[in-house]
């Protein structure tokens, strides 16, 4: 057999691919386990966005191959959606770069803009293919701790005093996953000063601004008007309900862009027409509809917040965002133990906090994308094991 390239060494199989395996052959076995792991929206996109899809699906000229770039059109409506939501003017031209998700803009970038052995500044806990991209990247992850006691923010004062000789990139993602810490005007500005005065490049992560979000909507690009210091990766899989057709989107200086089309180009060929003219219909979707789809998660929330209250798990009620971050009790010595025993015993499937990083290994995660009756009968099922 041919051995396998040296930078696999340092990867293994993303937790949710094994665990998922594990639960379908349980639900094989017919036990019908509820998956409250998983972020994939269970709700459906807009009508007008399923039309529009349908509609240029059913032209013969959607067929072939699309732009590297995206369609004018789609970059236009991601710029207009940009300035409506977040009050920040982008030349869709020249600013704007559609993905096929934001996962995958995390690997483009680490590519575009890391060299073997540069180092990148990673949010522990954090959302795991941050490390995965550096680690493929051949780049040196480098993890800052976010805390409770700090309301999950950096510590700047800690981040200035560490070594930062080689550090090019910066992860960072607020409102936060696992944490559901929402953004703030005074976190995304030290932010970016932050990576002014060290000549790092901050990808700001932002696919929750919308979700549950009680305030106006941040963007860290309004707080960098240049776009010398930031980008930002957005999603339309959790605000949209469009986790299945893979549109992300990023933002950034022109120069920034074509480094990372540099890569892009040479890896894809584009995204599928109807998919991006559904998008752009999506990205028209009016406040009521966004209000809609947080009510539902409204309800939803407040049965997982009783989930966790009665495993005695203590968690955070301004959370925001599209899961429940939640502490386990002292008396709980390993909760990723904890949870395979919910699992096997309940047959309901929650995420233990330590794939997000050290900082979460008292945690645990449940997602909202599980309709109200499934958390019913979750609940259930869970007082009946305790």
């Amino acid at each position: 057999m041919i051995q396998e390239s040296n930078r696999l060494s340092s990867l293994s199989e993303y937790y949710f691919s094994g665990k998922l395996e594990q639960v379908r052959q349980m639900n094989e076995k017919g036990l019908n386990v509820i998956n409250l792991g998983i972020g994939s929206p269970d709700l459906a996109p807009s009508e007008s966005t399923i039309a529009a899809a349908v509609k240029a699906l059913q032209s013969e000229k959607n067929h072939g191959y699309p732009s590297y770039r995206g369609t004018p059109q789609l970059r236009k409506a991601f710029a207009d959606w940009y300035k409506k939501t977040y009050d920040v003017e982008l030349k869709h031209d020249k600013n704007i770069l559609p993905l096929l998700g934001s996962k995958e803009g995390l690997f483009y970038l680490a590519m575009a803009f890391v060299n073997p052995g540069e180092k990148v500044l990673v949010p522990n806990p954090g959302y795991p293919a941050y490390t995965s991209v550096c680690r493929l990247a051949g780049a040196q992850e480098v993890y800052y701790n976010l805390s409770a006691d700090k309301k999950w923010r950096p510590d700047f004062g800690a981040l200035e005093k560490s070594d930062l000789s080689g550090v090019k990139l910066m992860f960072a993602n607020y409102p936060h996953m696992p944490t559901g810490q929402p953004a703030s005007e005074d976190l995304l500005k030290k932010l970016v000063e932050f990576g002014k005065k060290h000549g790092i490049l901050v990808i700001h992560d932002n696919p929750y601004s919308q979700v549950l979000n009680t305030t106006v909507p941040l963007s860290i690009l309004k707080f960098d008007p240049e776009l010398k210091y930031t980008m930002e990766l957005n999603s339309m899989s959790k605000a949209f309900n469009m986790a299945g057709w893979r549109v992300g989107v990023l933002s950034g200086h022109q120069q920034y862009i074509e480094s990372v089309l540099k890569v892009k180009s040479n890896v894809d060929s584009g995204q599928f027409l109807p998919l991006q003219f559904g998008a752009i219909e999506a990205l028209k979707n009016p406040p009521e509809w966004h209000a809609k789809r947080n009510d539902i998660y409204k309800k939803r929330r407040e049965l997982v917040f009783e989930i966790f209250d009665v495993l005695k798990f203590e968690a955070a009620r301004d959370q925001v965002g599209l899961f429940v971050w939640a502490k386990a009790p002292d008396s709980i010595k390993s909760v990723e133990t904890f949870v395979d025993n919910i699992l096997e015993k309940a047959n309901v499937f929650l995420t233990p906090g330590f794939i997000f990083g050290s900082q979460g290994e008292r945690y645990a995660r449940s997602s909202l994308c599980v309709e109200e009756s499934l958390l019913k009968e979750a609940l259930k099922r869970i007082k009946g094991v305790l």
